[in-house]
């Protein structure tokens, strides 16, 4: 006959073991949900990460004496914590890294991504932001009017490496060669000197090229008109609470004006304006 001892022994051995069997048929997702979401950590530690691309103005802009950082997506990041009552935490990253940098979770999220096929296979989308069209800066002299005029192996196309420029171009001009910089301004000295015939850029970013250095080039909007959108990005995870609060952030600040309003006052920080824009291109 077993006494209470070796009772409660055989019981609390049995637990363990137990236990251990559990722990051993845990899944992947089942520990994800484990895990601390970004909402919820933004709400427990009120500090929203996201990171900022220097030479983005006017998205991102940092002041070299200063390291303030300014431009329509700060302003948008800093109302947006704001609204979740949390401080913003800028980093700095590159357009190519910033789907990296929310895979790692050094960001919760990054404002200025452009959705494809390919990224949507490992980050999350908000709802757009803006549409923004796809452009070139070409050399004087080069006035290409059709991106078939472009696919040509005696054409030289500059792009920032992992962009949507890089993207777009190598799906519209295979022929083309395309020659891919670590940053756009990379890009874009390689056009002042010569080495490239032109510069794929969404318009936004164009128009602010040319406005600091007007002799670079002239701006082409190639036909057809290709646009995408600009859009957060977020890292995988099986709560979505906080895309969804940003999608409902976005449209309510769209319905407000605010939105636009940011938008367009920043880009008169760079020295441009709505009256810039190409004939029948919005934002």
């Amino acid at each position: 006959m077993l006494s209470r001892r070796s009772l409660a022994g055989l019981v609390g051995a049995g637990s363990v073991a137990a236990g251990a069997v559990a722990s051993a048929l845990v899944t992947p997702a089942q520990a994800q949900d484990a895990t601390e979401s970004a909402f919820d950590r933004i709400r427990r530690t009120k500090k929203l990460r996201t990171a900022a691309v220097a030479g983005g103005a006017p998205y991102y802009q940092k002041d070299i004496a200063t390291g303030l950082w300014r431009g329509f997506y700060v302003d948008m990041a800093k109302a947006l914590a704001t609204e979740l009552e949390a401080e913003l935490e800028l980093s700095e990253t590159t357009w190519g890294n910033a789907v990296l940098d929310l895979q790692a979770n050094k960001i919760d999220l990054f404002f200025g991504l452009n959705p494809t096929p390919k990224r949507a296979l490992v980050v999350d989308f908000s709802v757009p932001v803006f549409s923004n069209a796809f452009t070139v800066i070409a050399k004087k002299g080069f006035a290409p009017k059709t991106w078939a005029e472009l696919n040509s192996p005696d054409i030289k196309l500059a792009v920032d490496v992992g962009s949507s420029h890089d993207a777009v171009v190598t799906r519209l001009c295979p022929k083309a060669q395309v020659v891919r910089f670590k940053s756009a301004d990379e890009a874009t000295l390689a056009l002042s000197t010569g080495r490239v015939d032109a510069q794929c850029l969404i318009l936004m970013l164009a128009m602010t090229v040319l406005k600091k250095n007007p002799g670079l080039g002239q701006l082409v909007v190639p036909n057809p008109v290709f646009a995408t959108t600009s859009n957060a990005g977020f890292r995988r995870e099986r709560d979505k609470t906080l895309r969804d609060f940003v999608n409902t952030w976005i449209d309510y600040n769209k319905g407000l004006g605010f939105i636009r309003q940011t938008i367009v006052s920043n880009m008169e920080l760079v020295g441009v304006t709505e009256a810039d824009m190409p004939a029948g291109v919005s934002l």
